[in-house]
């Protein structure tokens, strides 16, 4: 008996990996090899390839497709229609299958509706992409990147608020919503205590 919810129009191929408390909607399609933590929903019309991991709780809105060499970490949220792809240089006529790039979306991260992460990058954690934005380079933790090509306008917490900090310099910020403090330092945030 699963322990997990599907609708029946899903197809889950044989051998997929799919853990306690996970949502399946609507023409969602899971290949075989994918393996999928606990509590992850997968909206309407989303697709998983054979070669992918998905982490616990993640959300992964309508329209998405997950393709093989792809690995998101706890936490991820994939926005409404949000592209990933696994070819750099595709053609039609070409066969590529043997050049896939890894792509890795660490924990928290947000992926932003309509953005497109180009193959091959690390999104860093609790990163936020932008709607719309193009990312076709390796994201740090905590920024918060916009446009195409995306660029880094500022930083976000962990609880999704932006911060009033500088890109670069020293500094330490305490987000106003949960009192965690960050540290930035050499152009890189990180937290440094967790509210109690």
């Amino acid at each position: 008996m699963s322990k997990y919810s599907v609708h029946e129009t899903a197809i889950i191929d044989e051998g997929a990996q799919i853990g306690d408390g996970c949502r399946i909607w609507h023409w969602v399609h899971i290949c075989g090899g994918a393996r999928l933590g606990s509590n992850v929903s997968l909206g309407q019309n989303a697709f998983v390839g054979n070669k992918v991991i998905i982490g616990d709780n993640c959300k992964v809105q309508n329209n998405v497709s997950i393709y093989d060499n792809i690995t998101l970490e706890d936490g991820v949220f994939c926005g409404p229609s949000m592209v990933f792809t696994n070819v750099y240089n595709p053609r039609s006529l070409i066969e590529r299958k043997a050049e896939y790039r890894s792509t890795l979306v660490k924990r928290g991260a947000t992926l932003g509706a309509n953005s497109t992460i180009v193959c091959g990058v690390t999104i860093g954690e609790y990163a936020f992409i932008g709607a719309g934005a193009v990312v076709n380079a390796d994201v740090k933790p905590y920024a918060l990147m916009v446009g195409v090509a995306a660029k880094q306008i500022g930083w976000m917490s962990e609880y999704g608020e932006q911060l009033d900090i500088p890109l670069t310099g020293n500094c330490e910020v305490t987000c106003p919503h949960t009192s965690d403090r960050y540290v930035l330092n050499a152009g890189m945030l990180s937290k440094v205590s967790a509210s109690s």
